[in-house]
């Protein structure tokens, strides 16, 4: 594993300072329901659908986009690379994601962060329509 130096540490302790009150926000807000055929297909039973964006203050990057990641029950994305920094929260549904070096669950209120040139890969194991509410960090 990479270990973390100081500046990372830093970097990544202002990107979830930055993100979380977008996050308190969606929590507090009601989530809305998606029909099947918002947003944009990326799998069989997912698609995204842009929330909005926003200018960053975190020196690393210019701008955060706010997307929903939509599954059906049972859907699943297939492993794709990361293009960005990302910081993740569940919204709805139950998850298991796996990563190259681990496997895991989640659920309502959890969140988790995927790497730029990172794998990734979840599947909706809940029986309701699953919601990723994903913050992607655009760089500078």
């Amino acid at each position: 594993m990479k270990t973390m130096n100081r500046r990372s540490a830093i970097g990544l302790g202002l990107a979830t300072a930055a993100v979380t009150p977008l996050f308190t926000l969606a929590a507090s807000a009601k989530i809305k329901k998606y029909g099947p055929k918002e947003g944009k297909e990326i799998a069989p039973g997912v698609r995204m659908v842009e929330v909005g964006t926003g200018n960053a203050d975190i020196p690393a990057y210019k701008s955060i986009a706010i997307v929903d990641v939509v599954f059906q029950p049972g859907a699943h994305a297939p492993q794709s690379v990361m293009d960005n920094d990302m910081v993740c929260t569940i919204t709805s549904g139950a998850f298991t994601i796996k990563k190259a070096d681990r496997e895991f669950k989640l659920k309502v209120g959890d969140m988790y962060t995927c790497a730029k040139g990172k794998t990734d890969e979840s599947t909706n194991t809940s029986k309701e329509v699953g919601v990723h509410r994903i913050a992607v960090l655009i760089p500078a």
